[in-house]
């Protein structure tokens, strides 16, 4: 659903083009050290620093038709009644070059489309040539500037497209050919539209390349601090793995889409647990753990989700079982002291609470103990029991004196 069309993009959701393959982006844990997504996923597949290189796309080095100003400079100061602003803010514009086949043309969210790309940065530096870059229109599989703009292209229309960077690569950019905050321009000519392939019919294999460049898509937005957009990829992609099949898979291909399942759960945890959505990141590790009682990550996010909600009594038991299944994992270990801590403090709390309800601040035991030192507990013993002699005395002079 989301491919190229030489090449498959097998990691390509992280990138809105596929035509030359632009070095990896740096890893994860460099984005956000310390963090326990970086921290417990490198060991796996789903570790961040495999991510592939984010969208290829940028700016045309110049306008089609011969002009000396950079593309989305000149132009647009010379026809500005012609460019669209597409979302009012005035940072995403388009411009129609070659008119289409009519309103009626446009593609539709859900459809699977297939465009022309060139993208160059405002100097004119081409850094993105695609002759027939496919993927799912509405899926945030490529960059927002493609995904909002490609919806509104007639079929064979040819437009140019300025965008900011913060509906292209943002504040980091992408190493080594697109700076931070870099402003990019689009050619795109939009080629073909067509319905996605039925997910029932989809193999064993088809099914477990879409779902996991869905996961991966949901990465890069991580990567970006995006995490609501994370949320929506990982979203789909378990989607796509639950969804029934008319086709029959291998076991292999069973416990593989298994595996891609629990990835994209523990990665939609971390993603929810930063936007503090904790109810839901307890229920994505249960699912988790549903699968793998002894899934490190899943454990370890579980305990600091009970953490957050102040359960510690709960969430020492979950990550001391982490640290049992990974004694050396130092994130586990600090998390953990902390815990300790914590709880030591709300205990001390509950019980200073509990002396002041007893109107004994200065004691020192329990409040059952406490109870039970009082000075009037003994004489209160003594007069039940003498009130008790007392009814049964004249409940046996009633009787004595019925038989009489």
């Amino acid at each position: 659903m989301a491919s190229s069309g030489e090449e498959p993009r097998s990691g390509s959701p992280c990138r809105a083009g596929t035509g030359t393959q632009p070095p990896p982006t740096a890893d994860g844990a460099q984005l956000d050290a310390a963090e326990d997504f970086e921290v417990l996923e490198e060991e796996e597949d789903e570790d961040l620093s495999e991510l592939p290189p984010l969208e290829a796309v940028g700016q045309p080095p110049a306008p089609p038709r011969g002009d000396t100003h950079p593309p989305g400079t000149g132009e647009a100061a010379e026809d500005p009644q012609e460019w669209l602003d597409v979302l009012g803010s005035g940072l995403l514009k388009k411009k129609t070059l070659v008119p289409g086949q009519g309103v009626d043309t446009r593609p539709h969210k859900g459809q699977d489309v297939t465009v022309r790309l060139r993208a160059a940065l405002e100097d004119g530096t081409v850094v993105e040539e695609n002759p027939a870059l496919t993927f799912t229109l509405g899926d945030c599989d490529v960059l927002q500037a493609l995904d909002l703009c490609v919806q509104l292209l007639e079929m064979g229309e040819t437009a140019l497209i300025v965008s900011d960077a913060k509906y292209c690569y943002g504040a980091q950019g992408r190493s080594p050919d697109i700076p931070p905050n870099a402003a990019l321009t689009l050619e795109v000519e939009l080629l073909a539209a067509r319905d996605t392939p039925d997910l029932e019919l989809l193999s064993g294999k088809e099914k477990i390349e879409l779902a996991n460049r869905k996961r991966e898509r949901g990465n890069f937005f991580y990567q970006q601090a995006d995490y609501v957009l994370a949320i929506n990829s990982y979203d789909i992609a378990l989607k796509i793995i639950s969804s029934s099949s008319k086709v029959d898979f291998s076991p292999d291909e069973e416990a593989e889409l298994l595996d891609v399942k629990v990835k994209c759960l523990n990665n939609l945890a971390a993603s929810q647990l930063k936007l503090d959505h904790y109810e839901a990141a307890l229920k994505s590790c249960n699912l988790v753990l549903e699968h793998q009682p002894g899934n490190i990550k899943a454990l370890f996010r579980k305990g600091k989700v009970l953490a957050q909600q102040g359960e510690y009594r709960e969430a020492i038991p979950i990550l001391k079982a982490a640290l049992k299944l990974e004694p050396s994992n130092k994130t586990i270990h600090a998390e953990l002291s902390k815990l300790v801590k914590k709880h030591a403090d709300q205990k001390n709390v509950e019980t200073e609470m509990y002396r002041k309800m007893l109107g004994s601040p200065s004691a020192a035991g329990t409040p059952g103990k406490c109870k039970d030192k009082l000075p009037w507990s003994i004489p209160w013993k003594w007069l039940f029991g003498a009130t008790a002699i007392a009814l049964g005395g004249v409940a046996l002079s009633v009787v004595i004196a019925a038989r009489n």
